[in-house]
Parts: structure tokens; sequence; C-alpha cells
């Protein structure tokens, strides 16, 4: 009997250090970038029931919407979910992923990827959108309507995309590796560009709608529908860039479907002059702010988010210290950067 206790605590014990081993693996060698992987890697660690509002979609939502300021001027509590090139159908599931540990009373989606990209499977940043995700049955939901079947093989499981990863290791990855979580929580999505590149002013002048395909219409309305089934806020956005004749046709579909629907639709790229939006000065590249331009535009949404909907001042109660650590960390970061803080 002895024995056999023995030899089963042997077992666990191994079971155990393997678990930890190839845990530890993981996050050593796991790709690691703001394009989306940290934005749902990080998730994880925010506290249970905190984030009351989520912004959702691609890099216009991650690049351009700072939390940090959200929480400084507002007291929003607000996370940054989103992933580059991310299509409607990922978005779907994202949804119901942070769902499962989040009750946020408002989601804000950007519209910007169903305008600019048409395929049904979309691979130039599907690593980005797959991998920060944890292994589930909504995550295979996911593979299987962003990917075809031959190509599942290359991105199941994660470790398949990174598992030769050690000779290129950085201090980066060390440093995840003994991060806690509670450090973590203070990574709220928000990943700001610093150049200048200066834009030329679009002209708006389409009145046409269509061009969006099937299958983001039909997942659009899968948000719309999963939002309203629980009892969650939902509002429709296009962050502001040099926006085309052609992308505009989209919106304009897009926001039959929101008033078809009633939800709320801006189209933010009519309100440059509301956010002081200076097109010499406040963008990045031809689709991303600058962080200048994403401290006017999201003071600009902030105020349209508490216009429209009721979301609490979060300042004061302790469980939400994360924003305050995340604030003073993006606070910190401009300033060495040589940024003047907002």
């Amino acid at each position: 009997m002895k024995k056999k206790i023995t030899s089963t605590l042997t077992v666990i014990i191994f079971l155990i250090l393997t678990i930890l081993f190839l845990s530890g693996a993981d996050r050593v060698l796991s790709i690691k970038t703001g394009h989306g992987i940290r934005q749902a890697r990080d998730m994880y660690a925010q506290p249970g029931d905190t984030i009351d509002v989520v912004f959702m979609g691609s890099s216009h939502i991650h690049v351009n919407v700072n939390t940090a300021l959200l929480w400084e001027k507002y007291g929003m509590a607000a996370y940054d979910y989103s992933a580059a090139e991310q299509p409607l159908w990922l978005t779907y599931y994202y949804l119901q992923e942070i769902c499962k540990y989040q009750q946020p009373k408002l989601v804000v989606l950007d519209l910007y990827c169903p305008a600019a990209f048409k395929d049904d499977y979309q691979y130039t940043w599907l690593e980005d959108n797959l991998l920060g995700v944890r292994f589930s049955l909504n995550k295979l939901k996911m593979l299987y309507v962003a990917c075809e079947p031959d190509k599942y093989q290359d991105y199941f499981p994660s470790m398949v995309r990174y598992h030769n990863r050690f000779t290129r290791l950085t201090e980066e990855d060390w440093e995840y590796l003994t991060m806690s979580k509670h450090e973590r929580a203070a990574y709220k999505g928000y990943t700001p560009y610093y150049m200048t590149e200066a834009q030329e002013e679009p002209d708006l002048t389409m009145e046409y709608s269509g061009d969006i395909t099937v299958k983001s219409e039909i997942y659009l309305q899968k948000i719309i529908d999963y939002t309203k089934d629980n009892d969650i806020d939902l509002f429709l956005i296009v962050a502001p860039y040099p926006t085309t004749d052609a992308h505009e046709l989209v919106y304009n579909r897009v926001h039959e479907i929101a008033d078809r629907n009633d939800v709320p639709f801006n189209s933010t790229n009519y309100f440059y002059d509301h956010m002081n939006l200076d097109f010499e000065t406040d963008f990045n590249d031809p689709s991303h702010l600058n962080y200048s331009g994403s401290c006017k535009f999201t003071e600009y949404l902030g105020q349209e988010i508490l216009n429209r909907f009721d979301i609490p001042n979060r300042h004061g109660d302790a469980r939400y210290e994360s924003w305050d650590r995340h604030a003073e960390k993006i606070r910190t970061e401009t300033e060495e950067l040589g940024f003047e803080p907002y």
C-alpha cells in the first residue's frame, strides 16, 4: 500500500512539474505583440467584472483609443480588446470570450475592417488575432470561421507558431515569464504610436451605400443580437483616418443597419473640427493617429460616450487601482519620449 501511495504521489508530482514547465515555456516562447496578442492575453489578468467599457475592432482601436486618458479625465474603466485587421467574425467570438470574465456595460465597435478588407479568410494578421486567446471551444470556433480547413494545422495548437523561438528570445520574453498577474493587470490594451506623418484631409461626398460583404453583414448582425440578448449597450463608430469614397460606401450601409436595429452609430470622420484634429501633426501614418491625435480623438469619444450612456466614474474605488497604475505607466512612457502628457 505504501508503495502504491508513493507511486501515485510521484505521478502527481511529475504531472504538476510538467504542467508548470509547459506553462513557463509557453509564456517565454509565445509571441508578444501589441497588435492583438497582449490585448487578448492580458485581458485574463484584469480583475473580474471591472471593465465597464470594452473597445473592439482593429488597430484603429488600440492605437487610437487612449484608455489612460479615459481613466484620468472621466474615471472610465475601459479596455482596448482589439487586434490588427480584425474581421467581424473574430470580433464576435472575442465578445463572447471577454463576457466569460467581465460584464461590460458598453461595447464600442470600430467598423474599419469590413470597409477595408473583403476576403472571407484574412491571414495577414490572423496570428495576432488568435495567439493571445486561451484554448477553449470558443477558440476552436474562431479557428473554424477564420481559416480554411487545410490551414488549421498552421495555427493549432498555438505553439506551432512559436515553438522554435528559443534562439530568438529577447529581454521582454524573460520579463513576461516573471511578470505577476497584478503587474499585467496594469496593461489596458492601448498601444500609442509616436511618429508624425502629414495626411491629406478627405472630402466626403459619398451618398450611396453598399459593398459590405455577406459574411461581414452576417457577423455584424450577430454582434448586435448578442449585445441585445445580454443587456449590453452597443455603440458603432468609425475612428478618424483619411477615409475614401469606397470606404464611405460601406459605412453608409453600416449606418442603415444600425438604424434598423436602433443602435447608435458615429462615423467620426465627419467631426474632425470637433476634435480639433490636425492632419499635419496628428497622424502616425495613413491609417493611424499618433499619440497627440489619439488624445484629441479619445477626449471627443469619451464625451460622446458619457452623453449617450450611463457609465460610472470609478475614481476612488480600490478595485480599480490597476487603472491608476496604467495611467501612470502611459504618462511616464510619453514623458520619457519627450511628449506632453494629456
